[in-house]
Order: structure tokens, then C-alpha cells, then sequence
């Protein structure tokens, strides 16, 4: 029995949709801002401030693994009721929310841990989702562009544990947009129209590689197009590349280069 943690964007679906062709027996939290699992028999809505009634469901189920998927936001704190056990750890959840949404997942992946519930990567099932080294598209970086990406993996190299940057643009080998809390899309935004950079996403040092990744898909594609973005370098065996038909044919008939490394 597997209890999968289900929040929003089509990942959580994509990973509920492999784990029932795998005949897998499972349960769902669902995390989801406006329930939208709540369909499934197998789906429980449950507060992230009851913690003793997640972990009581968990261990009823004879769940011996846990996995996230989707984008768990950030609840109201004020509005929550807690029971015993979410008044013990809900601190720690509060202090981690100002980290941004990813660290919520990360304070309660530790709290499960402390109860002895074992968290495994949201592609366990899915391995499928993160590509191997290599040129996926039919356009390649040139030589002044490896250059270029050359200098923003320096600069990932250089950040410290305490930097939540996982994704950058590059041009002429200069830094010309870093990612913040908001994510990958608003970073893109205040760039130029012809902007010819090449994005990067690597995970964030010390990141817990269980979840999280760094995630591309369709939409990051369109992005790309928008703003003028020559092409997309992400780190081998370390991402979650959706929908990747989709993505490499549309980056072919828009001439941007995707390569993992």
C-alpha cells in the first residue's frame, strides 16, 4: 500500500495515473487547493494541521512508503484546527512556510520521518520523468552558448546551502535573471522580449531530491518562446521533464535547444 500526498499542477495526476496502471494498492491525502481529487474512493481530505489523523491513516493502512507530487501551497494558518500532534509539529511547518511552498513539504517529510513513515521520490513509479544526459532536440548549443552555460553552472557551484535559486537565465555568459520564491514563470516575465538567454534548472544545493525536482514542461517551452529564449540545459537523472513529445517536438518548430547535462 502506497499513500501518495497529492497536491495541484497535472504531476500529481500524472503520477496517480501510472501508479493505478501498476495495479499498485494506494490511498491519497489530498493536498490539492480545491480538492480535485475528490472523486477517487481512495481520496481523503485532510488538513496539514492534523497530523495524528494523517499519521493514524497512514499506519492503518500498513503503508510502508509515502510519496509527494504536485505543488502544495501554502495554507492559512490562522484558520487551521489543529489536533494534538498538529499543535506539536505545526511550528515547524509555520516556520518553514517562509521558505516557500517547497520547504512546507520538506517540514512535513521530516515530521513523518520522526514517526518512523518512509518518504520515497515522487518518480518512483516514474522514472520515465527525468531524462538522461544528452541533446533532445534537433538545434544544439553552439560554442559561444556552451560557454555561457559553462558560467551558470559556475554560479549554481558557487551558491550556499542557504540559496533557494534553482533555475537562472544566461546570455554572453553573463547572469541575467535568477529565480526566487515565485518560480521559474514570474523570473522569465521581467525579461525582454528578445532576450536570447538560455535557461538552467539544477536543484538547489542540499535540496532533498525526493521531491521537488526541477520540472519542465509544455508551458516552460512557451516561456521560452515568448521571451526569446534560445534553449533549456537541465541536470541528468535530476529533473522531471512532463509531457516530452509535446515538449521536444514544439521546441523543434521553434528552434530552441534542449540538453541535459
Amino acid at each position: 500500500m502506497i499513500g501518495l500526498f497529492l497536491g495541484d499542477t497535472n504531476f500529481s495526476e500524472i503520477i496517480l495515473k501510472k501508479i493505478i496502471k501498476l495495479k499498485k494498492k494506494y490511498f491519497i491525502i489530498d493536498f490539492s487547493k480545491n480538492n480535485k481529487f475528490k472523486k477517487n474512493k481512495n481520496s481523503n481530505r485532510i488538513s496539514i494541521g492534523k497530523f495524528g489523523k494523517i499519521i493514524n491513516l497512514i499506519k492503518e493502512n500498513k503503508s510502508k512508503k509515502v510519496l509527494f507530487a504536485g505543488k502544495i501551497a501554502k495554507p492559512k494558518f490562522s484558520t487551521l484546527r489543529l489536533d494534538l500532534k498538529g499543535i506539536y509539529y505545526m511550528p515547524s511547518v509555520i516556520k518553514a512556510a517562509k521558505l516557500g511552498d517547497a520547504a512546507i513539504i520538506k517540514s512535513i517529510i521530516k515530521i513523518l520521518e520522526r514517526e518512523k513513515i518512509k518518504v520515497i521520490s515522487s518518480i518512483f513509479f516514474n522514472p520515465e520523468l527525468s531524462l538522461k544526459a544528452g541533446n533532445y532536440t534537433k538545434l544544439k548549443p553552439n560554442l559561444k552558448d556552451m560557454k555561457s552555460i559553462k558560467r551558470g553552472v559556475i554560479y549554481f557551484n558557487q551558491l550556499n546551502s542557504l540559496d533557494h535559486v534553482q533555475a537562472l537565465v544566461v546570455n554572453d555568459e553573463k547572469v541575467i535573471a535568477t529565480e526566487g520564491n515565485s518560480g521559474t514563470k514570474k523570473m522569465l516575465s521581467k525579461l525582454k522580449k528578445r532576450s536570447d538567454g538560455i535557461l538552467i534548472k539544477f536543484p538547489k544545493k542540499k535540496q532533498d531530491l525526493r521531491m521537488d525536482l526541477p520540472t519542465i514542461g509544455l508551458n516552460t517551452l512557451k516561456d521560452c518562446k515568448k521571451y526569446g529564449l534560445k534553449g533549456i540545459i537541465l541536470k541528468s537523472k535530476k529533473n522531471i521533464f512532463l509531457d516530452k513529445d509535446k515538449c521536444i517536438k514544439f521546441a523543434d518548430k521553434n528552434k530552441i535547444f534542449i540538453k541535459i547535462i
